[in-house]
């Protein structure tokens, strides 16, 4: 597990944070289609906290996105970064999903988010923003809608509506099982919207969640449980070390 501290001159207040989002939104990429579905690797990444603690946990799973078998994981351990802030949640998630993946032996392919890319009311969710970080292409595969509307796509897995903000079209509702509710899915850098649906779909053969985010989510909780247990009283700003 790696240990972060927050970085130096990270934002501190919402109007820093704004202004970032601004700087690096016109970065995103939005021409490329993206890796083709069922090739390469799947990287998920996933967040857990403890907020009275001061804890958060990064988690990064990478999957070979033929088999979906699991080919790496790392996990990384830091101080809250900033405070919740809604439409900032990125702020507070960034030092140590960066950690996580970087602690990982080889390349991440795609990486997708548990959350937003550019369905968020800035247009520079989680996804978008590791995306312009890392020149990774990456998508956010969300459990729900955010403040977007849509109508409810047909029952069969595969069925797809468009999320809105209005009249734009910033990512869809995407039914993966049938009969069940759907996820929202959103483009968050180089990659298509066509292909992040793809993707999400390869993602989850059985399941609501892609497994990317259900073994993503799985390791956070559990590295969560180890970092409490190792730093019941939060994590000293002093740490950082790899171990």
């Amino acid at each position: 597990m790696t240990t972060v501290r927050v970085p130096a001159g990270w934002p501190a207040t919402e109007e820093e944070a704004r202004a970032v989002q601004d700087e690096l939104r016109a970065k995103v990429v939005r021409d490329e289609p993206g890796p083709p579905p069922g090739t390469g690797r799947v990287t998920g990444v996933d967040v857990a906290y403890d907020d009275e603690r001061d804890v958060v946990v990064a988690a990064a799973v990478v999957l070979d996105a033929a088999s979906l078998d699991v080919v790496a994981e790392a996990t990384a351990v830091g101080r809250i970064s900033f405070p919740y802030v809604p439409g900032l949640l990125a702020f507070r998630e960034i030092p140590t999903v960066l950690a996580a993946l970087d602690a990982l032996p080889g390349e991440s392919g795609l990486v997708v988010c548990d959350g937003y890319g550019l369905a968020h009311p800035r247009r520079f969710g989680l996804a978008s923003h590791l995306g312009v970080l890392t020149g990774l292409p990456t998508i956010g595969v969300a459990k729900n809608p955010f403040t977007f509307t849509y109508a409810d796509p047909a029952d069969e897995r595969g069925s797809a509506a468009p999320l809105l903000a209005g009249d734009e079209e910033v990512g869809r509702a995407l039914r993966t099982r049938a009969g069940v509710k759907p996820v929202f899915v959103s483009v968050g850098h180089r990659v298509s919207l066509d292909n992040a649906c793809a993707h999400t779909l390869a993602l989850a053969p059985e399941f609501r969640l892609p497994e990317s985010t259900r073994r993503a989510d799985a390791l956070c909780r559990r590295a969560l449980r180890e970092a409490l247990r190792d730093a019941p009283q939060g994590l000293s700003q002093e740490s950082a070390t790899r171990h």
